[in-house]
């Protein structure tokens, strides 16, 4: 087992590793920009080091200081949390072309399943549904038109290098194709410094389904059942639970057994999540792989019982699983709540400033993952979640009751939260009946704001 980790990431995820670290031996290092200097959580790490400027490309983003910083402090490894450098791959590579240990997937599957139409490859290899799509684009207009046309509209126009929604576009018509091609490849480049773009049929109203999956290095592969984050505002993820309330128990099962059929056939070990979209006759696609932990993990751990976290670190130390697949046997409803620093009612506006109220909810059943406290600064530089509320109760009526008691026991002053507007879905009949799709924010909830 490792003896120091050093954490390249900030905030609740930070924490988050830190609080593991601890429970299994191990010290921790954590990095900070300037912008995160005296931030309360870096006083529980056993060490801190500065490595830039506000800006994450000044700190963040510095592969080079990360490495420096761990070949400084003696970390034996780095865990990226999520965001910033936990899926690139050329910085795991250079991790252990430095003898550090990067706690992930191998850089290798982390190429070939971070970019888009290679994952479409990877799941058609493992018999594994796909929407149908293009992978790579024909030069000619020409030809791509006969392509997108065979296909059949609407499509969606998606960067193969892409995530969290940017680099997408759908064109309902071939009128609207060629300016949302070209939109979708400008905003592409400029997030991630790639234009590659790939095309899929746009699947109408789709539930989205994912699967939580742990891999080690000696072929062990287990999955530890789905999520639902079928409730989305522009492709970002809002509200997630477990298990799904929209699907039944044989598409359950068939997503879990498509999810480790796809990371055996990309060699993949440490945690990852295979995502699906479950159309209106319940019939599933995969649409990519996050081979990286994710940010609602917690509604996995509290139905499993199972630590991700201490997971990923004890397989990155070489060690193996020590459950088989018939012991993972969830139990109750999960909800997982992002509390993201937004005014809803001006159009989700970043809302930064200090936190002159924060209380954050407790009882039965309620966890609170969070870097937030009374008397700091959120800063407009990085991203607006500042804590997440997940609840884990029998059932699903119970967890719905609890998190609307603890969403209210939430106390954040004077920012603006996105609080209010969850308390609105929670008490949508749609919502409660379980019966949304990937639009309904838009069309119920956002279509008079």
């Amino acid at each position: 087992m490792f003896k120091r980790i050093l954490i390249a990431n900030r905030g609740e995820i930070a924490l988050r590793i830190i609080r593991a670290c601890r429970e299994l031996g191990i010290e921790s290092v954590c990095v900070f920009s300037e912008e995160d200097r005296g931030a309360d959580y870096l006083k529980l790490a056993d060490k801190a080091i500065c490595i830039g400027g506000a800006a994450p490309k000044n700190s963040y983003l510095k592969s080079d200081r990360i490495i420096a910083a761990a070949e400084v402090s003696g970390a034996e490894a780095i865990h990226p949390g999520y965001g910033f450098l936990a899926e690139n791959h050329q910085f795991a590579e250079k991790c252990r072309t430095c003898n550090i240990e990067f706690i992930g997937p191998s850089a290798d599957a982390m190429r070939q399943l971070g970019d888009k139409a290679s994952a479409r490859g990877i799941a058609k290899k493992a018999k594994v549904p796909i929407v149908p799509g293009i992978e790579t684009l024909p030069e000619d207009e020409e030809e791509l038109m006969v392509a997108v046309e065979k296909i059949g509209f609407p499509v969606m126009i998606k960067a193969a290098a892409g995530g969290g929604g940017r680099g997408m576009r759908i064109a309902h018509s071939k009128t609207h194709f060629k300016a949302a091609l070209s939109q979708a490849s400008q905003e592409a480049e400029a997030a991630f410094g790639n234009k590659t773009l790939y095309i899929e049929k746009l699947i109408e109203k789709p539930k989205h389904v994912e699967v939580q999956i742990i891999a080690d290095n000696h072929n062990n592969i287990r999955h530890l059942g789905e999520r639902d984050c079928t409730l989305q505002r522009r492709h970002q993820k809002l509200l997630e639970e477990s298990p799904s309330p929209m699907i039944d128990s044989r598409t359950r099962r068939d997503l879990c057994t498509y999810a480790v059929r796809l990371a055996k056939t990309a060699s993949y070990s440490s945690a990852g999540t295979v995502e699906f979209l479950v159309d209106e006759k319940g019939k599933p696609y995969f649409i990519e792989v996050n081979a990286r932990i994710q940010v609602e993990h917690p509604v996995t751990e509290e139905v499993s019982g199972y630590d991700l976290i201490r997971e990923q670190i004890r397989v990155a130390a070489g060690e193996s699983l020590e459950f088989t697949q018939r012991s993972v046997q969830p139990t109750g409803h999960a909800i997982e709540a992002r509390i993201n620093a937004e005014d809803p009612a001006a159009n989700f506006r970043p809302s930064a400033g200090p936190l002159d109220k924060f209380r954050v909810p407790g009882g039965p059943g309620v966890r609170v993952d969070t870097h937030g406290y009374q008397g700091m600064r959120v800063s407009p530089k990085y991203d607006s979640l500042i804590a997440k509320l997940i609840v884990h109760r029998p059932t699903r009526e119970e967890a719905i009751r609890t998190m609307k008691r603890a969403l209210r026991e939430f106390e954040i002053a004077p920012i603006k939260t996105t609080i209010p507007f969850i308390l609105r879905v929670l008490d949508h009949p749609d919502f409660v009946a379980g019966k949304i799709d990937t639009g309904f924010v838009e069309r119920a909830l956002l279509s008079d704001v």
